[in-house]
């Protein structure tokens, strides 16, 4: 993770610098810094989603170097804030379509009340170590993402709860006691939020010996040479990238708008494909009626765009 955006010099492989953060702290003002916080980066011209809760900041936003820069500023110089860290990549165009900056129960939803990482939480590993422990006899590995996540990579050997939304991990986690047959967890996510909670979660339901990845897939794919790396596969991105690859390139994977499935380029080939409408995983879920509502929906956003708008209604 790093304390301040990168120099438009110092990488040159796409136009907009985008910044994954999230910081968990008591924040009890949180409701009066949301419209503050959003004219500030609708002044930049910022884009992306930050949440915001009594625990904390959590979200992703992309803007110019210098623009993303003033908001970390912003943000740095609240107290509640100042150790804040962020993760950075970059993308070849803007990745969301609005700024929204939300005020939520939780900046991550687990579910478990009184579930604090401020006050327990799993021992971090760094990247570099990071092969060294999952590798081990000893460790049980889990991803703690969702299944439309998992479906396009897992590091080697991970255990896959495929759960449809966080919300489910505690009951899987309880329902798994062969969990408990290795002293060692490993857990990972995307950007090491998830983690935060899950593990505290794990050190709650007796689990000693419990890990995560420092700065989750993304600082993983940024630090680790891909010929050392035990990732297969693309990371899952809740932006118009999709996916990203070692060192944060940008995947080669579209979104289904209709069931919000990351694709390959093969799936698009397949007749079930008809882009903002359907593809192979939901095609025989929708019927025809559904289809043409999806049909309708892209025509609205293409007349958008024609007019140079970023989505319907202007």
């Amino acid at each position: 993770m790093t304390d301040a955006p990168l120099t438009q010099h110092s990488k040159n492989d796409g136009t907009f610098l985008v910044a994954a953060l999230y910081h968990f702290a008591s924040f009890l003002r949180f409701e009066a810094f949301r419209e503050p916080l959003q004219a500030l980066c609708d002044q930049n011209r910022i884009k992306g989603t930050l949440l915001l809760a009594h625990e904390g900041i959590n979200g992703t936003i992309a803007g110019t170097d210098a623009a993303i820069g003033t908001v970390l500023s912003f943000l740095r110089a609240q107290p509640e804030f100042a150790n804040l860290e962020h993760k950075e990549s970059r993308a070849s165009k803007m990745p969301f379509v609005r700024m929204k900056v939300k005020l939520k129960k939780e900046i991550v939803t687990m579910g478990v009340e009184d579930i604090d990482p401020t006050h327990i939480v799993g021992t971090y590993v760094a990247p570099k170590d990071w092969n060294a422990l999952i590798s081990g006899p000893d460790t049980i590995v889990i991803d703690t993402r969702n299944d439309y996540e998992t479906a396009i990579g897992l590091f080697r050997g991970a255990v896959d709860p495929k759960t449809k939304t966080f919300r489910e991990f505690p009951e899987w986690v309880k329902n798994n006691p062969g969990l408990h047959e290795k002293p060692k967890i490993a857990m990972y996510c995307t950007g090491g939020i998830r983690c935060e909670k899950a593990t505290a979660f794990m050190k709650e339901q007796g689990f000693d010996e419990v890990y995560h990845l420092k700065g989750g897939i993304l600082k993983y794919l940024e630090d680790v040479p891909a010929e050392e790396s035990l990732w297969e596969g693309a990371c899952f991105v809740f932006d118009e990238r999709v996916s990203v690859e070692h060192g944060l390139k940008e995947g080669s994977h579209r979104l289904c708008h209709a069931c919000r499935t990351p694709i390959t380029a093969e799936e698009v080939t397949s007749p079930f494909y008809e882009a903002g409408v359907s593809c192979s995983n939901c095609h025989s879920e929708r019927t025809e009626d559904d289809r043409e509502r999806y049909r309708e929906r892209q025509r609205q956003i293409a007349l958008a765009r024609k007019r140079g708008h970023e989505r319907i209604g202007g």
